[in-house]
């Protein structure tokens, strides 16, 4: 009888076990899904539309809670559908005159400053209805360009090019995979950009860049480099590269170095010069497409207080994500040195400091 009920005992504690095994699998399985389906969300690639749905899906929702009115709707439309089709933006989130703004203002003002570097002229451009939550690295990338459109360095390689809307900007990055650039970063996004809301970072925006004959560079800050996790060896970084045109006397630089590209997990922002304190501790100048266009054109009046410049200003301790990559443009690139960079990117290396 002993025997029996253990037997019966073992039977039991086997099948509960195979049940808590089976249990565990499935939890294991949903929990998988659940991680896919929230990075499919967070890189756009869960098939819920592009530029042109979240754009049209917004404007209708402030249709419905009456902050828009419905003949704007259908401007608004209208424009969009024809920007589109054109592949330039509209130019509706920019604002131009900022860095002569800042030139007038170090001039005039700002005493606690020993030194500061201005990058050659470059627009803002903020999110917009369509690309909000997602489209930072596109605008990143619209600053880049707008300023070297404006620099006769680079008329050759940029020829008949304007600041191009999101999803031309998608087509165009899709053309480089296409080419044969970053076969791993596509492959990571399914070789589509278009009518996904899929982020981009520094390694497609070089990828874009390079394709277009634009000599440029990516350098890693992999990891802190001084106390409480900060970059100081990213300041000091990008304080180089905005003086090494040599020491003058004058307390404003205006360089003819483009602005930088700069990448952390999740966000993307443009640095456009630095300032070196009297205390001697630096401070970058930086854009950042989440800043409303209305704050931005506060930098153009005449009285700018230093107040207005606070959206700008980011000091070392500001800056404290695990990891900061940045993309340095350098100047053109002959067609075989291209074909040399397509070849290199076949296995994506960047410069890593430290």
């Amino acid at each position: 009888m002993d025997r029996v009920q253990c037997s019966r005992d073992l039977e039991l504690a086997h099948h509960l076990q195979q049940e808590e095994d089976r249990r565990r699998k499935s939890e294991e399985s949903r929990q998988e899904m659940e991680e896919f389906q929230k990075l499919q969300r967070q890189y756009g690639l869960d098939n819920s539309g592009g530029y042109k749905q979240q754009q049209l899906r917004n404007m209708e929702r402030e249709v419905n809670r009456g902050r828009m009115h419905p003949s704007e709707f259908h401007k608004r439309r209208a424009d969009m559908m024809e920007s589109l089709a054109i592949g330039i933006d509209d130019g509706k989130t920019k604002t131009s005159g900022i860095i002569e703004a800042l030139h007038r203002y170090y001039q005039n003002a700002a005493p606690d400053v020993r030194r500061v570097w201005l990058s050659t002229v470059v627009d803002h451009f903020q999110s917009s209805f369509g690309d909000r939550g997602w489209g930072c690295g596109y605008r990143n990338f619209q600053m880049l360009l707008s300023s070297l459109l404006q620099n006769d360095a680079y008329d050759d390689c940029l020829k008949g090019i304007s600041v191009p809307c999101i999803p031309k900007i998608q087509s165009m990055i899709e053309d480089a995979w296409k080419e044969g650039f970053d076969p791993q970063g596509a492959s990571q996004l399914n070789n589509r950009l278009q009518g996904t809301k899929a982020w981009i970072g520094a390694c497609e925006v070089y990828t874009l860049l390079t394709s277009l004959r634009v000599k440029c560079h990516i350098v890693d800050f992999h990891k802190s480099t001084g106390p409480l996790g900060t970059h100081p060896r990213l300041f000091e970084w990008i304080l180089n590269y905005y003086s090494s045109e040599g020491e003058g006397s004058q307390k404003v630089v205006c360089t003819s170095k483009p602005p930088i590209y700069l990448q952390h997990q999740g966000h993307s922002r443009t640095v456009v010069g630095i300032e070196e304190r009297k205390n001697r501790t630096l401070c970058l100048l930086i854009f950042d497409p989440g800043c409303p266009s209305r704050e931005m054109q506060k930098l153009l009046k005449q009285d700018v207080e230093a107040s207005n410049l606070k959206q700008l200003r980011k000091f070392v301790g500001n800056l404290k994500h695990k990891q900061y990559q940045i993309v340095s443009v350098e100047g053109v690139l002959t067609s075989e040195e291209k074909v040399a960079r397509r070849q290199a990117s076949q296995v994506f290396t960047a410069e890593k400091i430290p």
